[in-house]
């Protein structure tokens, strides 16, 4: 008896799990009536296109360097006697750097004035010995073969004179040349050579000038900018750097942007076939001089003459394999998939040349809760370029 009993327990155990099913099932439908069958439209932020007159900048990496810059040699042979500046000071053109021993130099200017002084005298007697052979001659006294003696000694003592006036010209000026002095106002580097070593030209450099104010930036493009630019200069759309000093905008490594401004210069005359690159170069105000030569620099060059263009931001813009897509949200407040092509950021938006048009708004954010084109959605009408802005109260609200 117990055992049949155990049989018929177990054969009513399926029944039992069967009913609760269905019993649990039937719940389930019953709940989802009352619900009303199906999920709440995703809240997204939407956002219009924005339309606006642009122009593109490209962008490249450079050098800071002087418009002048100097290394100081000296032009005569001597020891160095004294240095006359501070090094890292700022000088001016014409200021006394260093002075070379002049005594040797001193020696030889009195030398070459003496000879000058002897040159005189010999034109002199050559003057006077003329002049009496002029008066032998017209009474017939001497023959012209002697006064032509006569003119020909006058006329070297005045070749000697000349000489010897060069002479002292020469001697003054290495005279001169003992004293070194900036040939530009800038900023004066380390004193190279100190006081009492012996300096020869074209061997020894004393120190170093660097202009300060203005800067140039120099930077290099390839060539496919520099063709792009020819063809934009043949179209008129924007005219060459050669010809017009377009803009260019410079920022230092530190900076957040590019907050010094300049204008282009010079644009090298081929490219280096070594590299494949064309050197350009701008001019940029310092007036209080922070620029120093060597500097890295970021360039942004004046790319486009200025044109109309759609801009959206970043956050809306999906990717599929190779193709970018955004979510364009209509009246009916339905996300459709709307294939674009995308261009360079201009200001934190990205430029749109295909597939949208003036006036339609886009998805910026909640994108990931769209599974297919077409969904509805609850819009909040947001700034483009503020795509995380949080719905207003009331609307969250309702929402939930």
């Amino acid at each position: 008896m117990l055992s049949s009993s155990r049989t018929l327990a177990r054969s009513r155990l399926p029944f039992a799990t069967l009913a609760l099913a269905l019993c649990l099932v039937a719940c389930g439908d019953s709940g989802g009536d009352e619900g009303g069958g199906g999920p709440p439209p995703a809240a997204v932020n939407i956002a219009e296109v924005v339309v606006k007159s642009i122009v593109e900048w490209d962008d490249f990496t450079g050098r800071i360097q002087a418009v002048d810059s100097v290394a100081l040699q000296p032009r005569i042979t001597g020891y160095l006697d004294k240095v006359h500046f501070t090094e890292g000071e700022i000088v001016e053109k014409g200021d006394l750097l260093f002075t070379i021993d002049d005594r040797e130099y001193q020696a030889a200017v009195g030398s070459r004035r003496a000879d000058v002084q002897r040159a005189q005298t010999r034109v002199e007697l050559a003057k006077q010995n003329f002049a009496r052979s002029g008066k032998l001659a017209t009474a017939r006294a001497v023959s012209a073969e002697e006064l032509e003696q006569s003119r020909g000694e006058l006329q070297q003592a005045e070749a000697d004179l000349r000489s010897s006036r060069a002479n002292l010209d020469a001697a003054e000026l290495n005279l001169e040349f003992t004293r070194v002095v900036a040939p530009i106002n800038g900023r004066v580097g380390e004193a190279l050579i100190k006081p009492g070593n012996l300096v020869t030209p074209n061997a020894s450099v004393l120190t170093t000038i660097v202009s300060i104010d203005p800067m140039h930036v120099v930077f290099e493009g390839d060539e496919r900018i520099y063709l792009k630019y020819q063809a934009k200069a043949r179209s008129g759309e924007r005219p060459s750097s050669r010809d017009v000093r377009n803009p260019v905008q410079v920022g230092l490594a530190s900076d957040e942007g590019f907050p010094y401004h300049g204008e282009m210069d010079f644009v090298d005359n081929q490219v280096d076939p070594a590299t494949g690159t064309i050197e350009g170069r701008a001019l940029i105000p310092n007036p209080d001089g922070y620029l120093i030569p060597g500097l890295f620099a970021r360039v942004r060059l004046l790319g486009s003459g200025e044109y109309s263009a759609m801009l959206i931001h970043d956050a809306a813009i999906l990717t599929d394999q190779d193709r970018k897509y955004v979510y364009v949200v209509g009246s009916d407040n339905s996300a459709v998939r709307r294939d674009v092509v995308v261009g360079r950021s201009i200001d934190g938006l990205r430029v749109v040349t295909d597939g949208l048009q003036a006036g339609e708004r886009v998805v910026v954010n909640g994108v990931r809760k769209i599974f297919f084109s077409g969904a509805p959605v609850t819009p909040n009408v947001v700034p483009m370029t503020e795509p995380q802005q949080a719905a207003p109260q009331n609307a969250a609200a309702s929402g939930a």
